[in-house]
């Protein structure tokens, strides 16, 4: 309880029945804050469609090494086809060795994500850490080339 002081009365302090609203409005101002921040974090449901890239394009070596998973989800080394566990002695082939040799990752439009992500396993068990993903470039023709 507050007490009024300053009155005619200078003997006697008498309560105050007046409530200090500040530090409740201090206190709803940090929940609303709070809840501004929190809320845009909590949407989880994002439509994600990755077909184009619009980023400058780099210089390609002369000799690019491709690693292609196809539609039917299985995988072509330059323009033959691989088994899955072969993948790792065929490329230490075709790079001579050179773990530090980029190797271009592309995949045909339909094949899920997991599939792509098992590719990217195997590459990185053999060795090869350097994965560039290859993708269409983008026309500026509504999106879709």
């Amino acid at each position: 309880m507050a007490v009024r002081i300053g009155r005619d009365d200078a003997d006697e302090l008498t309560e105050n029945a007046e409530i200090n609203i500040t530090p409740f409005i201090d206190v709803i101002l940090v929940l609303l804050i709070i809840f501004m921040v929190a809320a845009p974090l909590s949407t989880v449901d994002v439509a994600v469609e990755l077909p184009t890239s619009a980023a400058p394009v780099q210089p390609r070596p002369d000799k690019p090494i491709f690693v292609s998973v196809k539609a039917d989800l299985s995988i072509a080394l330059g323009e033959e086809t691989v088994a899955r566990p072969a993948l790792g002695q065929a490329l230490d082939q075709t790079a001579k060795g050179n773990k530090d040799e980029r190797i271009f990752l592309r995949a045909d439009k339909g094949v899920p994500y997991g599939e792509l992500m098992q590719v990217l396993n195997l590459l990185r068990g053999a060795g090869y850490l350097k994965v560039g993903l290859v993708g269409l470039e983008d026309t500026g023709a509504g999106g879709q080339p």
